[in-house]
């Protein structure tokens, strides 16, 4: 049984990376080439592409997406727009991957290997620090953020009896008041009208939070656009809207991969608030999930308020530093 690491690329490495995917630990479309790759046309920047493929004989068993900007060595990509980091490792090979990625690093020069935003379930925090430290680097994990979340029940009805007794009246409360006093509807835009729906989408966006506003500038505009095309064509893109008299009032942009839909942004029209549209919006997203047989909703980083009022439990990440002894 041999193992070699190689230097790669997005094309030479694709179509083992696509294969590779349902055999890992964590199904996130952060961890897809799809969305490395438009990350990394349009925002890397100055770094240097390290794309390290692992494979025991002729079979790959782990992908290492990192990136070098000097003599530092990261995951590809920010904490801006990505919710979560790791390696991409096939079930029953972890031990083999990690052993093999730290012999490889020592024969490489580096100055520290940053590594964010790991979910604590990842082996990659299990692994890596004993084995790291038998060789003699330095090892710190801090707690980064938290990553709400909620494992679903087959029914909307089970759904809010998990809710607090507080919690389950308020949202009851607020779906009423909806029904009596608008024309509202909700409801997924796709194919070839998601483009001229993302103008409408950054509107609310920018329109919601003032953070919004300012984080939404041109270039993450444009990178948006680009993500959003490359994730509807693979199929996993769910783009919500709420209108009310005809007009949106609302939206939701969700990743609908690997048996969980994540909402990764979303905004509202502030002439609305009092009819809380951007809760409920969430709330509809949830209960389609629901119907749709889907096991978890990832409302992703951030510890907002209304995740929790909607019944979220916190998924803590971690940030990993190593240093050579």
């Amino acid at each position: 049984m041999t193992y070699r690491v190689t230097e790669e690329d997005f094309e030479s490495l694709w179509s083992e990376w696509v294969d590779l995917l349902p055999n890992g630990n964590f199904q996130t479309l952060f961890l897809t080439p799809t969305w490395q790759s438009v990350w990394w046309q349009e925002l890397s920047g100055g770094a240097d592409l390290t794309l390290l493929g692992i494979r025991q004989d002729n079979r790959l068993i782990g992908i290492a997406p990192f990136m070098r900007c000097e003599e530092t060595l990261s995951f590809l990509g920010d904490t801006d727009l990505w919710d979560y980091h790791d390696f991409i490792v096939a079930q029953g090979s972890e031990g083999a991957f990690y052993s093999i990625l730290l012999e490889y690093l020592k024969t490489q020069k580096w100055s520290r290997v940053e590594l964010a935003s790991i979910p604590k379930y990842s082996p990659t925090l299990t692994h890596i620090p004993e084995m790291a430290r038998k060789q003699g680097l330095t090892v710190e994990i801090i707690e980064e953020d938290v990553s709400p979340g909620i494992i679903l029940p087959e029914t909307w009805e089970a759904y809010l009896e998990m809710l607090s007794k507080k919690d389950r009246h308020e949202l009851r409360r607020k779906l009423r008041r909806l029904d009596n006093q608008t024309d509202h509807k909700s409801y997924t835009v796709s194919g070839t009208s998601i483009s001229g729906a993302l103008d409408d989408f950054f509107q609310l966006m920018r329109a919601s939070r003032q953070d919004k506003k300012i984080f939404l500038n041109p270039e993450r505009e444009r990178f948006f656009r680009r993500m959003v095309d490359a994730v509807a064509k693979v199929g996993a893109l769910k783009l919500f809207f709420m209108e009310i008299t005809g007009e949106r009032v609302a939206g939701a942009l969700c990743f609908n991969y690997g048996n969980s839909l994540s909402l990764y942004n979303s905004g509202y029209n502030p002439v609305y608030s009092a009819l809380s549209v951007g809760l409920l919006l969430n709330a509809l997203c949830l209960k389609e999930a629901i119907e749709d047989g889907v096991r978890y909703f990832d409302f992703m980083r951030g510890a907002e308020a209304y995740k929790y009022h909607l019944g979220a439990r916190d998924v803590q990440l971690h940030h990993m530093v190593i240093h050579p002894h």
